[in-house]
């Protein structure tokens, strides 16, 4: 492990509030948000001023109504007070998502279940029910 070196600077109330916002969004120790930051810093300045994908993330990017945004952001507030941490809008959208994902592939699991069952419930050389609706009905 690398050694550890000390690093303390006075900076603005209103940056250090917003860098404290951003490290608990993050759900990283002050040391750890730093670290990267600065690790982000001179790989930007390294790199000319352009960001590299880094890591297993990517980038979504959409426009949405204004009136939806608003309702957004008064629901992100009630929940920071609720809770006495900040919520922020990547976690909240984030939860949306893999809430919404979840249900899906349980619907689908559900469904690719109930339709094996079918099929095995279905005695050999008796058509299953999929296969009943293909076929014309029988003459009399």
């Amino acid at each position: 492990m690398e050694q550890k070196k000390n690093l303390c600077a006075q900076i603005p109330l209103s940056l250090h509030t917003q860098v404290s916002e951003a490290r608990e969004a993050a759900g990283q120790t002050t040391s750890e948000y730093i670290t990267n930051l600065l690790i982000e810093y001179y790989n930007l300045k390294k790199n000319g001023g352009t960001t590299t994908m880094s890591g297993n993330t990517r980038t979504m990017a959409f426009q949405i109504p204004e009136e939806l945004f608003q309702r957004i952001k008064a629901h992100l507030e009630r929940e920071t007070q609720r809770t006495g941490r900040k919520y922020a809008q990547r976690e909240f959208v984030l939860g949306l998502i893999e809430e919404a994902l979840n249900e899906a592939e349980r619907l689908a699991a559900e469904e690719a279940g109930q339709a094996a069952a079918t099929e095995a419930s279905a005695g050999p050389g008796e058509p299953s029910e999929s296969e009943e609706e293909a076929l014309p009905p029988e003459k009399p």
